[in-house]
């Protein structure tokens, strides 16, 4: 059986399965996206929950793992050459997951990095800027008299919902007829967007018909009706 112990993450959060991938995470868009990945692809996975209201992500333990206190996070005890591999960031563990499941990445290398690029546009503008929208909409920021940055925000996302709009006209996936790993990043939070920050109207979620369409694909998958929901909130 596969020794975690040298980890220091799993005296807080012991391994019940330590042959499986351990998922340190909360059903937040970036959460989603690898716990939706593992249920997608079957790789055996055990997931633990990061409670941000106890301040789980600043503990040492979980700092031993992911020094910039963000989740997701995964422990593979059977990564590379079967030495155990820690990883952080949520587009670096689509990659990994995606090439050690053989799923969701084109094999011919033009269409591996055309579906990198789309990931990281999730990662370098989505992610960020609905975040910052979520931010002053629905949380500390809906106080501030000054509504500029708010306005820039939510200018801002449109544009990227634009781009994502155009993309999607005549494909049924971001990349095209092949559901990939750049679906799996943008459409969690093209469904926080317009649900738990309930931004949908503000941003002018119905001029995006392409982007609708795909979501409601999306969220009707059986393993993202699952990862929606990984780990379990207490």
């Amino acid at each position: 059986m596969t020794n975690l112990s040298d980890f220091p993450i799993t005296a807080k959060w012991p391994a019940q399965h330590p042959d499986r991938i351990q998922l340190y995470s909360l059903p937040t868009p970036n959460g989603i996206k690898v716990s939706t990945m593992l249920e997608e692809t079957g790789l055996p996975y055990e997931p633990h929950l990061v409670r941000f209201d106890s301040d789980d992500q600043l503990s040492p333990e979980f700092l031993s793992l992911n020094p910039n206190n963000k989740i997701p996070a995964i422990l593979d005890p059977n990564g590379p050459d079967g030495k155990p591999l820690a990883l952080f960031e949520s587009g670096a563990i689509l990659i990994y997951l995606a090439d050690k499941s053989g799923r969701f990445m084109p094999k011919d290398p033009a269409g591996r990095y055309e579906t990198i690029q789309w990931l990281m546009f999730q990662m370098g503008g989505i992610g960020p800027m609905f975040g910052q929208v979520g931010f002053f909409h629905k949380f500390a920021g809906k106080e501030y008299e000054d509504k500029r940055p708010r306005d820039r925000y939510v200018a801002e996302s449109r544009r990227l919902l634009n781009v994502l709009e155009g993309r999607l006209d005549g494909r049924r996936w971001i990349m095209g007829d092949d559901y990939t790993i750049a679906d799996i990043a943008t459409f969690p939070w093209v469904r926080n967007l317009i649900g738990f920050y309930e931004a949908g109207e503000m941003v002018g979620i119905a001029d995006f018909p392409n982007v609708t369409r795909v979501l409601k694909a999306f969220v009707e998958r059986p393993a993202v009706a699952k990862g929606i929901n990984i780990p379990k909130r207490d």
